[in-house]
């Protein structure tokens, strides 16, 4: 979609509404494996050298079923507000303002970019139960809840196994009956007291 920005001048505000392709979507690296062609419907106001688009898209995408990888068809209609300016200077100090240095106007890349924004993270097939969902893939397989319970039990049971070589040699003398000697005055609980006496007293 081209714009003459003379003739947006003329006519402000200046209504516009057409269907557009946007196939090339479909060759991007992104979910998006159909769409069909969309509707742009908006307006156009002047304010010096600033023009500004409202418009809406709407169109139908087609997306793999995050589940089952089936095709979904993902209809959608994006709001969109686009600014453009011919004075260098305000382009600058704007960021949300693009600058141009021509006479036409091409809307169809920011249309592009507002429908790329729209693609949601995933959606779900009205048949994506657990009979028909794809099982496994390259480097993945998918686990029922009972087999995944399982896993887990078994991971943590080898964790608590697992013991610590630095822990290992206090673990075999903790083991091991030690014996000690310790010198112990016998006759002091007899009531007399003889220094030196000892006995060898085994724990």
């Amino acid at each position: 979609m081209k714009f003459s920005l003379q003739k947006i001048k003329r006519e402000a505000p200046y209504d516009f509404e057409d269907t557009v392709n946007v196939d090339e979507l479909e060759r991007m690296e992104n979910d998006i494996r159909n769409i069909t062609d969309v509707n742009v419907k908006g307006d156009v106001s002047v304010r010096s050298e600033t023009y500004t688009f409202r418009y809406t898209i709407k169109g139908t995408m087609t997306l793999p079923c995050a589940r089952t990888l089936v095709d979904v068809p993902y209809e959608f209609s994006v709001q969109a507000i686009d600014q453009f300016t011919t004075s260098e200077y305000q382009a600058q100090n704007d960021e949300d303002i693009h600058f141009i240095d021509q006479e036409v106007l091409d809307l169809m890349p920011y249309i592009k970019e507002n429908i790329l924004l729209e693609v949601p993270l995933r959606v779900y097939s009205d048949e994506a139960t657990m009979d028909n969902i794809v099982s496994e893939g390259s480097g993945w397989d998918l686990l029922q809840e009972d087999e995944h319970l399982d896993l887990k039990a078994k991971h943590e049971e080898e964790e608590q196994e697992k013991v610590d070589p630095r822990l290992s040699s206090l673990k075999i003398l903790m083991t091991k009956k030690i014996n000690v000697n310790i010198p112990i005055n016998w006759d002091y609980f007899k009531g007399g007291v003889t220094h030196g006496s000892t006995k060898e007293k085994n724990f």
